[in-house]
């Protein structure tokens, strides 16, 4: 019977736990990140639902944390010494300065610092702390390139990519809501000025 209840117990919390994360987006979770102890800015979008340890996570403003990525501020290597060192544990804070991107299912290890203006390749495993205006990639991470010469790069191949007409009530320098531009690129007019066009671009012979 008390193995049934505790049971019980843990599903109930895991239903409840979903039913919570079920009212928040990639927008909005940072608001319950907050209350769980994190220090994060705003106009974020973060993709992951779960911080193990809030309380050891700092995440700027207008950063994006991408699916799959994992905040690890523990070391869990040391279970191989509890033998000896029943309740040894090592911790580690993880901050992400001001306009940052995490790629997908990049893994950030305990004390790490990523500098602002810096993004983070997919996949990447960040074991040291990456400097402010940075492009970091590979396993372990190391900075491949600056952030100025992937903006150059990139302009370069939107200048080619973008449709005519597609957003073009957007100011450069000007500072817009992360949700407004979601809205505004899901419109399905300019979905299919983007489809059409890269269709083009890609596919045509």
């Amino acid at each position: 019977m008390k193995k049934f209840l505790n049971l019980l117990i843990i599903l109930t919390k895991r239903f409840r736990e979903k039913i919570e994360l079920a009212g928040y987006n990639e927008y909005t979770i940072e608001n319950l990140f907050r209350k769980q102890g994190a220090q994060i800015g705003k106009r974020n979008r973060i993709f992951i639902r779960k911080l193990d340890a809030p309380y050891l996570v700092k995440i700027g403003n207008h950063c994006t944390v991408a699916s799959g990525v994992c905040l690890l501020t523990h070391d869990g290597g040391v279970w191989i010494f509890r033998d000896k060192f029943p309740d040894l544990q090592v911790f580690g804070p993880i901050e992400i300065e001001d306009n940052c991107f995490i790629g997908q299912n990049a893994i950030i290890l305990p004390g790490v610092k990523i500098g602002k203006n810096s993004v983070i390749g997919a996949g990447a495993v960040v074991t040291k702390s990456i400097p402010p205006n940075s492009v970091a990639a590979g396993s372990p991470a190391r900075v491949i390139s600056t952030v100025e010469d992937y903006f150059e790069k990139a302009v370069k191949k939107w200048e080619v990519q973008r449709p005519p007409g597609y957003l073009d009530d957007l100011e450069k320098n000007k500072i817009y809501e992360p949700e407004m531009i979601f809205k505004k690129v899901s419109d399905p007019r300019n979905q299919r000025l983007l489809r059409e066009h890269l269709t083009r671009l890609f596919w045509a012979k």
